[in-house]
């Protein structure tokens, strides 16, 4: 189904007019459903798209998840539905299980006052014995994800000759995980005169190819929204070094007020590693994956529904779809690496109106993905810092006094427990007081209440620390003073740069150990704001409350004008040069604390290097002589000779 014409482009009002349902045509049985579920204006999708499908028309269109799509299609079918044909008239393709069970549920939402309508989902995991009775019944409706969709086709269980109306729900997700191929054969070998509704959040090459090979001069709708985000949606970000995250989540989780969560990560291990390390840590959590049985996976996504599981831990693809009321956060454990999937992840909160949190953890490394995020959603993500000590203790407190607040207004438990603790009162002489406090170490059990206050350590014992370390390096060998622990070269296995490399000068930042900074996320920082490379870094030393970085000495105006506003740990680092830099050694590098090799003399001698003994002249030693062999001199000694060749080679290097 081809056309050559161009598609008619329309956009959708932000905020359209106050239009209700029954102004777009539809009527009956169908506005009765809606008027159940609370449904009264439609939404900008919904306003823009619903009088174009009952007109006939193709339609391509283009919104963000969450603004009510599933309704823009399934109502329109609905509403022309024929009840008394019992071969599928309706297919909707949707790349995932968790989506197509989602839209299967929302068609039955909105045909709950329609007697006779079969809708069915069709999808992996699933046994073929359910799908194949449901559709030698007769079913109306097919919800389902391509390839099972296939699969039917290949073994002629699904007849899709009459079908009439066929939509691509967040068809771009569908192609990105590679069912091109499929949806293509099944637009393919479908009726031509069938309606088509394709929908995606965004519209790459791939899906204005299909649009322009197998829809009939569609019109394209597009929202118009200033952001493609949802603004009901707060997005906040947080810097923390990758080793660092499990800890930071969990003060996030004690500090924020979330009813349902769900915690996205890349891989499918990491999502069973960390639902279990927040199970050990008190909290309602589990995971959710591709490897996970399709069973359980629909038995723990109503657990979080039903309020028996808070935290869900997540890849993509197994959250895809997932429409949970109760979910106010969303945390990208793992940043997505592409916009897209960002604006997936966290159109999961915040939908159809409430509003919802996002967080994500960005490496140093990662801080360029946090701006690509906010230049392609054209709205800035806020920093964040991580939650204190003092931070969680005030959040403890405040809900320890709320658990307090709530026993006591159960007013009869309350009049049950008065006599127990006056008749104990009465015989042990206790203060009420301290009754009161003894029942709540009962209640608290082992666990502190409040967490102890972050030790900070003296700078005396860095002091000690700098001085070991700079004493350890010259032992072995003259390498870098400075605190042990910060040079970025140790880190690495050593002295990365090549003799020829660029000249060196120190410069000092205002982050340090007490900023929890590490000689990585210094290098990420200003390689990724200044445009620098490996080699342009030289010596790390990490101090209480500053660092000093070598850098080129000729740093360009334009490199340090980007640094200037660059943050570490969530501090402007105040890149300048260092002043108070110790004075140089003669046979140094210019411009850096390196030591040359030839600085050796200025060390200790080490014990082979027998500067305890006279040394021997070997020009004085009398020659030995045998009975049977001549006299030979030691110019004349060969190269195999350990007592002759090794000690002139040990005094010729003391010579250079």
């Amino acid at each position: 189904m081809t056309s050559g014409e161009n598609p008619v482009v329309a956009e959708a009002p932000e905020e359209p007019a106050a239009i209700s349902f029954a102004d777009l045509g539809l009527d009956g049985a169908v506005l009765k459903a809606l008027s159940d579920v609370g449904y009264e204006t439609p939404s900008a999708i919904q306003a823009a798209t619903i009088p174009t499908l009952l007109a006939g028309r193709d339609v391509v269109g283009l919104a963000q998840t969450g603004t009510g799509k599933t309704a823009a299609f399934a109502l329109p079918i609905l509403a022309r539905l024929d009840e008394s044909q019992k071969t599928p008239q309706a297919l909707v393709l949707a790349p995932t299980r968790e989506l197509a069970l989602q839209v299967c549920e929302a068609f039955e939402k909105y045909a709950s006052r329609m007697r006779g309508v079969h809708i069915l989902p069709v999808y992996g995991g699933q046994g073929y014995g359910v799908q194949l009775s449901a559709l030698r019944r007769g079913v109306h409706i097919v919800v389902g994800t391509p390839g099972r969709i296939m699969d039917h086709l290949d073994k002629g269980t699904l007849d899709l000759s009459e079908l009439k109306y066929l939509v691509l729900d967040e068809a771009d997700e569908m192609l990105k995980m590679g069912f091109a191929e499929d949806v293509e054969t099944i637009l393919a070998d479908t009726p031509d005169d069938k309606q088509v509704a394709l929908f995606s959040a965004t519209m790459p090459s791939a899906i204005r190819r299909i649009s322009k090979q197998y829809l009939n001069n569609p019109e394209e709708i597009t929202v118009k929204t200033k952001t493609t985000t949802s603004s009901t949606i707060t997005q906040r970000y947080l810097v923390v070094a990758h080793q660092q995250k499990i800890d930071a989540l969990t003060r996030i989780l004690e500090v924020e007020n979330f009813e349902g969560m769900i915690i996205f990560v890349r891989t499918k291990s990491v999502t069973e590693e960390l639902a279990e390390k927040l199970r050990a840590r008190g909290y309602s959590a589990a995971a959710i994956n591709g490897d996970i049985a399709q069973a359980q996976r629909e038995r723990t996504v109503n657990q979080l529904k039903s309020g028996k599981l808070d935290i869900l831990v997540a890849t993509d693809v197994a959250a895809r779809g997932l429409d949970v009321e109760r979910i106010s956060h969303v945390v990208n454990y793992d940043i997505p690496t592409d916009t897209e999937s960002y604006v997936h992840r966290i159109g999961r909160t915040g939908r159809a109106g409430r509003t919802g949190d996002a967080i994500s953890f960005a490496t140093p490394r990662e801080r360029r993905l946090i701006s690509a995020i906010e230049k392609a959603t054209r709205q800035e993500l806020t920093q964040m810092q991580l939650p204190s000590v003092e931070d969680v203790n005030v959040t403890r407190l405040s809900r320890f006094d709320d658990r307090i607040t709530a026993a006591l207004e159960q007013s009869e438990r309350i009049e049950g427990f008065r006599d127990i603790i006056g008749h104990y009162m009465k015989h042990h002489d206790v203060p009420e007081v301290d009754v009161a406090a003894a029942l709540a170490v009962v209640a608290q059990g082992e666990s502190p209440l409040l967490l102890e206050p972050e030790p900070v350590r003296p700078a005396r014992e860095w002091k000690e620390r700098d001085d070991r370390g700079s004493r350890d390096r010259d032992d072995r060998g003259g390498r870098d003073g400075g605190s042990r622990g910060g040079r970025y070269d140790d880190d690495r296995g050593g002295d990365r740069r090549s003799r020829g490399g660029p000249q060196l000068a120190t410069y000092r930042i205002a982050v340090g150990r007490r900023h929890k900074v590490e000689p990585r996320q210094i290098v990420g920082a200003l390689a990724n704001e200044g445009g620098l490379r490996r080699e342009d870094f030289g010596a790390i030393q990490i101090r209480p409350d500053f660092s000093l970085v070598e850098l080129p000495a000729d740093l360009p105006r334009e490199t340090l004008e980007r640094l200037d506003g660059t943050r570490i740990s969530g501090r402007l680092i105040e890149l300048r040069p260092d002043r108070g830099a110790p004075q140089r050694r003669d046979g140094g590098r210019d411009g850096g604390p390196r030591r040359s090799y030839g600085d050796r003399d200025d060390r200790p001698r080490r014990s082979f290097d027998r500067d305890d003994k006279p040394r021997r002249s070997y020009d004085d030693k009398p020659a030995r002589s045998y009975d049977d062999k001549p006299a030979r001199s030691n110019d004349d000694a060969p190269a195999g000779d350990d007592g002759a060749s090794r000690k002139p080679r040990h005094k010729g290097t003391r010579d250079e």
